[in-house]
């Protein structure tokens, strides 16, 4: 997916169409994070502003073997990037 142009810096209108998912990867950061960010409970909706929290490291796609230690060295550290515990094959995180 190619990357989306914010409304003005760090913020973000919702397009018809999109996910929550889609933004997030689109702007390299995790949609856990980004609904924090944002105190999203539900998809997002067209026409909404969303804030862009800054890029913080590099995108990745987790891979089945892969674990918070070894793509982030520590446990700390990939919680604090990712903006919770969670890590899944095929998840963005950033690293």
């Amino acid at each position: 997916m190619t990357k989306l142009k914010p409304l003005i810096k760090k913020y973000y209108k919702v397009k018809e169409g999109q996910t929550l998912r889609q933004i997030a990867e689109a702007f390299s950061v995790s949609a856990y994070l980004l609904a924090r960010e944002n105190g999203l409970t539900e998809e997002v909706q067209p026409g909404q502003i969303l804030f862009i929290p800054p890029e913080r490291g590099n995108a990745y796609r987790a891979c089945a073997t892969d674990t918070k230690p070894l793509l982030c060295g520590s446990v700390e550290n990939y919680e604090k990037r990712n903006g919770g515990g969670v890590l899944y094959p095929g998840m963005l995180v950033i690293l």
